[in-house]
């Protein structure tokens, strides 16, 4: 023991030596996050945090797939692994985004932990402090968090019904030229977007692919929800008609389950090149044993049947919430209908605000995440709901105490009685 050690306690105490890097003033807790904790709560209906149902994981198959797995390849698939990630998967993910009209080799795909960090990866080589990085508003909150970190500056540009509008996209390009900060790329979530669930109709992705051609900004496009589409086919993607100037970021995190951690970046090999470098740094290498476990359900374990049912269970839950949100809630509230994915964005009327409502709204026994979570700045009357985790029952009940909790507020009567919540 050192001299004075009791004494040497009590002063570290009070202080930290550790001098923190200027980068971590930038860093936020996410509001998403923060919420997960409520899904548990069996007092609380959770519309909150965007997780897949449990219905939805299929844990058995995954479960005999890891028994095969280390019985086929014995301490090989326990050891390190390539930084760009098992080959295999690579080719079968470049088949996963054919389906989007995405042509792909395996070199220029990487495989990541989550789509979330290929996105932190991506800004890591990309971007230099005080850079700008232009966003739709709103935007997927923890991809602010990540801009943040990395202590970039964030524009944001409005978006519409079709997603975000091509001639102020042109106007923020040209803004941010004129003022010598020009924008290192254009970050979009264009399908079933996270926070909204709008989808880019064909003719506005062919606009903003001009916009960002003309104006030589690349585009980072963030694709974890395209193929839990309730269509007949998926969107194509943007990576699919501009390969040479889009990353596209996918996660099986939403398909499949999200402790596996396995997402990928496809971007032009220069960029690939310089991800992998960055991969190495970050984690040496990926989860051999998760790798091949998604890679065996792939080949077979029914994967063509698992996203037709996913997709069946989210579209019930999406039904579920629109037509309790139009039988419930008072005529100056408006709300998204995503034709996939796993999200609404409500609008409340003035002067209401969604993230002082909170507190009153889990009173009422609801949960929701609030709309300044997704913008810089301002949200204050938007909030977003999630149907993805909770059952039908469930989403009806969450909506129900939601409406109540907005009619009180819009009529000052006051914060409505708990009701008892359906079983989960």
């Amino acid at each position: 023991m050192f001299p004075n050690s009791s004494l040497l306690a009590q002063r570290t105490a009070a202080r930290t030596p550790f001098a923190f890097a200027a980068r971590t003033h930038q860093m936020m807790p996410s509001e998403t996050r923060a919420l997960f904790s409520m899904a548990a709560r069996q007092d609380i209906v959770s519309l909150a945090g965007g997780m897949p149902s449990p219905e939805a994981l299929p844990a058995p198959a995954l479960r005999a797939l890891l028994d095969w797995v280390l019985a086929a390849e014995g301490p090989d698939v326990l050891q390190y692994g390539a930084a760009q990630g098992d080959l295999v998967l690579r080719e079968q993910i470049c088949s996963l985004m054919r389906a989007e009209g995405i042509e792909a080799v395996p070199e220029e795909v990487l495989v990541c932990v989550g789509s979330q960090q290929a996105l932190d990866l991506v800004t890591r080589v990309l971007v230099d402090p005080g850079d700008s990085v232009v966003t739709e508003g709103p935007t997927y909150v923890t991809a602010l968090s990540t801009f943040a970190a990395h202590q970039a500056q964030v524009v944001e540009v409005a978006m519409d019904q079709d997603g975000v509008v091509p001639q102020a996209l042109a106007d923020a390009f040209e803004l941010l030229a004129a003022e010598g900060r020009p924008a290192k790329f254009f970050y979009t979530v264009p399908t079933f977007q996270n926070p909204t669930g709008r989808v880019m109709p064909p003719q506005r992705r062919h606009d903003v692919l001009e916009v960002c051609c003309r104006a030589g900004v690349p585009v980072i496009e963030d694709n974890p929800y395209g193929l839990l589409h309730f269509g007949d086919q998926p969107y194509r993607a943007l990576c699919a008609d501009a390969p040479d100037s889009v990353i596209h970021l996918g996660s099986f995190s939403k398909t499949l389950a999200p402790g596996l951690r396995v997402g990928w970046a496809r971007a032009p090999r220069a960029v690939s090149s310089k991800l992998t470098l960055a991969a190495e740094s970050a984690m040496l290498s990926h989860s051999r044993l998760t790798q091949r476990a998604v890679s065996s359900f792939l080949e077979t374990g029914g994967w063509q049947d698992h996203l037709r049912a996913a997709r069946g269970l989210y579209r019930d839950r999406r039904d579920a919430m629109l037509t309790e949100l139009a039988a419930s809630m008072p005529d100056d509230v408006t709300w998204t209908a995503p034709n996939g994915g796993f999200f609404v964005w409500l609008t409340l009327p003035e002067p209401l605000d969604a993230r002082a409502m909170l507190p009153r709204a889990v009173e009422g026994g609801v949960a929701y995440v609030p709309g300044t979570g997704f913008y810089v700045r301002g949200g204050e009357r938007h909030l977003r709901l999630s149907y993805s985790y909770p059952s039908v029952c469930q989403v009806r009940e969450g909506v129900q105490r939601l409406a109540e909790v907005v009619h009180a507020e819009s009529t000052g009567s006051g914060v409505p009685r708990l009701r008892e919540v359906f079983p989960r």
